[in-house]
């Protein structure tokens, strides 16, 4: 009889797993979220009220020295400002670009499937490697896209694009909106799908024109989509690194200086660790404050 039961208990397996609490099924996450979110968040908040002294190998407490550092570093802002502009304009162009390619290819004919499976091509790319391909295009004696834009008399060969501080940042949005507008694209069409055809038709009994039917009835239906599209490439725009690490290291000058790629800087290649987690905790306020107003502005619910 004992054996009957110690065979019963084995096949139901261990008591947690068959448990009505939540708790044994969210403890992995729960860790997770600790040690790789939580844990370096607030180390990071100790470390802005640190720096690092070479001489003494250790942390030095400097209490609010960072933070005002950072409001007075002409730098900093800098950056600061080619980071909106850089997020502002790639926002507005995968935006634009990303609704246009969805509705051209927002079709059950055949190919159209075809076309949107390719559209992922770019998103499997790493962005590094993807800003090493957009440097050679872009080099000034054997690129493709610098010999086009000669050839057209667009361009001087002696104006390479990335060697020049009003081309250079336009070089580097040329290749995320490349990379990233087929995710735009993706989450357009998914929305397009979602929407009941009911209104189109009765659009196009009516006469509407396709430009009446697209601002009164498409874009109203996909606000809620376009919402979240937008929040969430804004954000992971607004902390962009590969693209300028690779293709310029924020150069001409500080031309295509980031604030991601600042903040690296000062851990990585000046070894201030206090300051450069002030840096990055200054990023991730304003990337709160920006993404809470939007979702606050446009009522956007998950």
């Amino acid at each position: 009889m004992d054996d009957r039961r110690m065979v019963t208990r084995a096949l139901k397996g261990p008591r947690f797993m068959v448990s009505d609490h939540p708790l044994p099924w969210l403890l992995p996450l729960i860790v997770i979220l600790v040690v790789f979110a939580l844990y370096p968040f607030f180390y990071n908040i100790f470390l802005s009220f640190h720096e690092f002294a070479p001489r003494k190998r250790a942390l030095v407490p400097v209490g609010f020295e960072n933070w005002q550092k950072l409001f007075a570093d002409p730098r900093m802002w800098s950056a600061f400002y080619v980071t909106l502009f850089y997020t502002g304009v790639c926002l507005t162009i995968q935006l634009v670009l990303g609704m246009a390619i969805a509705l051209l290819i927002d079709s059950d004919d055949r190919g159209f499937g075809f076309l949107r499976g390719v559209m992922t091509l770019t998103l499997v790319i790493p962005p590094a490697v993807t800003g090493m391909m957009f440097l050679l295009m872009q080099d000034s004696q054997f690129g493709l896209i610098s010999w086009t834009l000669q050839s057209l008399g667009v361009l001087s060969p002696a104006t390479p694009i990335l060697a020049t501080s009003s081309l250079a940042i336009w070089g580097v949005i040329l290749a995320d909106v490349w990379q990233w507008t087929p995710f735009m694209v993706l989450i357009f069409i998914a929305g397009l799908r979602s929407l009941p055809r009911d209104p189109f038709e009765s659009a196009m009994i009516d006469g509407a024109s396709a430009w009446q039917i697209f601002r009164r009835i498409t874009l109203p239906m996909m606000s809620k989509v376009i919402a979240i599209a937008v929040l969430i490439r804004g954000i992971d725009l607004f902390r962009m690194f590969d693209y300028v690490f690779v293709m310029t290291s924020g150069g001409p000058g500080t031309a295509t200086y980031t604030l991601s790629l600042y903040a690296w800087q000062q851990t990585f290649s000046f070894i201030k660790w206090g300051y450069g987690a002030t840096l990055s905790l200054f990023a991730l306020f304003v990337i709160l404050i920006a993404a809470n107003l939007f979702v606050k502005i446009f009522k956007v619910r998950w």
